[in-house]
């Protein structure tokens, strides 16, 4: 079976990045005069010779954005599962070489955490573990979905790459969307930063997002970990990934995240400072190639660059969010994965959505609709 790795295999990192520092002022100018643009444009705009064209950028993409979305903000909140987790990787609090206290949440334990949840508005939710195949494996998280279906419009989940047979039982109990993150597409330096454990094998994460689109998951979101390395020719990768599998995967919707390196137990400093400027101009690069890319940000991102970013191209975004197991309720002080930067509570963010003059969305999906399309399919 075809995979991406057949078309990342043809790239290369060195003349990719050359290619993004190369660029001119008319090549940026000329890419902006487009009005529909390819993963050319893309490299265009994420380089240097852009950053001077931010304002013009920025307009671009909030009419973009508008067409396409309208002037909506779809919330969500993530629910960590479990910290235990069988990789080392340099840059997580989760990291099985850090002495913390691991827990995996109860069934009940996941009831108290559903019942904050809810009470502050959430429908939408998404199911964070660490990588621990012996305790936080496919029974894990179909009991835990069995559990919570009932609460929640959509379930997303953000686990260890499953096997394509594990992504059609989850799609089966109705896993709206699946996040994966190849954190970076730099090959050579890769195992530098994933030392130990499954995640270590860089190209059985690569092909990850192909076992989701075969499994027919009505979403998948990519994205890098920002900060490990150069920030341009990672997103130019990501951006060659969601390309190939939009072009494969065709009935499946994408989206995009942009976590930046944050403070968390024993990880190590970013090797690549990304300022607020260059991730708005990453926000704008992939508004202006793809109208239909959903893009998200997290709490990761301070309170100010959160609130001025909602019109320029941000079609999702998390509030009040715990990055630990038992965060919300069972056990606040239980190590996080990473610090969050804006703290402020579902409320506070929704009334600040709702300021801009955008609609803060509570509800993305309706699993009626599957039952529909599902009928329709057997039909």
């Amino acid at each position: 079976m075809k995979t991406f790795k057949s078309v990342f295999d043809t790239y290369d990192w060195d003349t990719i990045k050359s290619k993004i520092y190369d660029t001119t002022t008319r090549e940026v100018e000329e890419a902006l005069a487009k009005s529909k643009r390819n993963l050319d444009d893309f490299l265009v705009l994420v380089s240097p010779a852009a950053k001077p064209y931010l304002e013009q950028m920025a307009q671009l993409t909030q009419e973009s954005t508008k067409k396409r979305f309208g002037k909506t903000i779809q919330m969500y909140a993530p629910l960590y599962l479990s910290n235990e987790c069988q990789n080392i990787c340099t840059y997580c609090g989760f990291s099985l070489d850090n002495k913390i206290k691991r827990k995996t949440l109860t069934e009940n334990e996941i009831t108290q955490e559903i019942e904050v949840l809810k009470k502050a508005g959430f429908d939408h939710v998404l199911l964070v573990t660490g990588e621990a195949n012996h305790t936080v494996n496919i029974h894990y998280f179909l009991k835990a979905i069995a559990q919570i279906k009932n609460d929640f419009s959509t379930i997303s989940a953000e686990v260890q790459p499953l096997s394509t047979a594990e992504y059609e039982q989850l799609h089966e109990a109705g896993v709206y969307s699946i996040l994966v993150y190849q954190e970076t597409y730099h090959r050579d330096v890769y195992k530098q930063y994933h030392t130990k454990g499954k995640k270590s094998n860089f190209d059985f994460r690569l092909e990850t997002p192909d076992r989701v689109g075969t499994a027919g998951i009505h979403k998948i979101g990519l994205g890098v970990l920002l900060g490990l390395e150069d920030w341009r020719t990672d997103s130019f990768f990501n951006a060659l990934h969601l390309d190939y599998l939009q072009k494969t995967y065709w009935q499946t919707k994408y989206a995009v995240s942009f976590p930046r390196l944050r403070p968390a137990e024993g990880v190590i400093a970013p090797n690549f400072i990304m300022d607020d400027a260059d991730l708005t101009q990453l926000i704008c690069a992939y508004r202006l190639w793809n109208e239909d890319l959903e893009i998200s940000l997290s709490t990761r991102e301070n309170e100010k660059f959160r609130d001025n970013i909602i019109p320029i191209g941000i079609t999702s975004m998390s509030a009040g969010s715990k990055t630990n197991p038992g965060g919300y309720a069972v056990d606040p002080q239980s190590l996080e994965q990473f610090e969050i930067s804006d703290e402020r509570s579902a409320a506070e963010i929704a009334k600040i959505i709702s300021s801009k003059g955008y609609e803060p969305v509570w509800k993305d999906w309706d699993r009626s609709f599957s039952r529909m399309s599902k009928v329709k399919r057997q039909e």
